[in-house]
């Protein structure tokens, strides 16, 4: 005979969890299995998600916003030459996003 533990994993709220939040999922899943198997124990993992997402999104807007400033992206140029302003803001979001993914969603800090 065998005794079995009787482990029940908490109800968690569930949380809506974006883009990031599951890209960080993935991360921690795969390369922080410990990290990741203790926020699923604990019932904390959807709150975190979600927290890690809503920090990218609001990082993005505001490094994005920045960027746009710091290089004299404006309206007028929006208005003079659509394509010049539409290569430079892809190129500001692809900068902005690269430094969320290094900053937020690759790095695991110690969460418990």
């Amino acid at each position: 005979d065998y005794y079995m533990p009787c482990l029940v994993i908490p109800e968690e709220e569930v949380h809506t969890i974006g883009i990031w939040g599951r890209k960080h999922q993935q991360y921690l899943r795969e390369y922080r299995p410990i990290i990741y198997s203790d926020l699923v124990l604990s019932g904390k993992l959807y709150g975190y998600l979600s927290d890690i997402d809503t920090q990218a999104r609001n990082k993005l807007s505001l490094i994005a916003t920045q960027l746009a400033e710091k290089e004299s992206i404006t309206e007028e140029l929006k208005a003079q030459d659509q394509m010049a302003w539409v290569s430079a803001m892809n190129s500001i979001r692809n900068r902005a996003e690269e430094i969320v993914r290094h900053e937020l969603i690759y790095y695991a800090k110690e969460v418990l």
